[in-house]
């Protein structure tokens, strides 16, 4: 019987939300979809987490993954931005896990060595490699998708090896593993 998974691919952001959804059959995997939540038109912050609740929610009801990658906010100078994506990003991961869905966390260089070998990799770099890898014919204009596919092809690539982002498999899992977060 063949094993299958669906994997949700996720690079969060307030201002574009890219993702990306693979199927594995029996260790290959195949493109099912990526695409964008454009929120630039929204000005109050609290109205763009809402839809990127919501919109995640929908891909999981619609996708069914069994697994979910997230790109993890990386290290800016401005406060305000890595704070904007650490909201972003967490809404996302609530939805998630309000599925009872794993959620692997990975690094911006982790997600690029694992595409194209080279963790300082532009973003066309990715998108060039996942379009080789998946046999796409176009790339979107805007490659916040693309990076959001690549999480979760860098996600089926790491899978099973010891040295993994964060894995989070619910609310309880993430509180223990985060308990310096946590207030009380």
């Amino acid at each position: 019987m063949a094993k299958e998974k669906i994997i949700l691919g996720i690079d969060p952001g307030t201002t574009v939300m890219g993702f990306g959804i693979i199927k594995v059959v029996n260790k290959r995997m195949r493109f099912i979809q990526m695409n964008e939540l454009m929120l630039r038109k929204y000005e109050d912050p609290y109205t763009k987490l809402k839809l990127i609740f919501e919109r995640t929610l929908e891909l999981i009801d619609t996708y069914h993954p069994d697994e979910i990658a997230i790109e993890a906010p990386f290290y800016a100078k401005n406060v305000q931005s890595m704070l904007k994506l650490g909201r972003a990003q967490g809404v996302a991961m609530a939805a998630g896990l309000s599925r009872q869905i794993p959620i692997t966390e990975y690094m911006p260089k982790k997600i690029k060595m694992s595409i194209t070998g080279n963790g300082n990799a532009s973003k066309e770099q990715v998108a060039k490699m996942l379009q080789s890898l998946l046999n796409l014919k176009d790339l979107p204009k805007n490659l916040d998708s693309t990076d959001g596919l690549a999480a979760a092809v860098c996600h089926f690539y790491n899978e099973g090896r010891v040295e993994m982002g964060k894995r989070y498999t619910g609310w309880e899992s993430f509180i223990k593993s985060n308990s310096d977060r946590v207030k009380e």
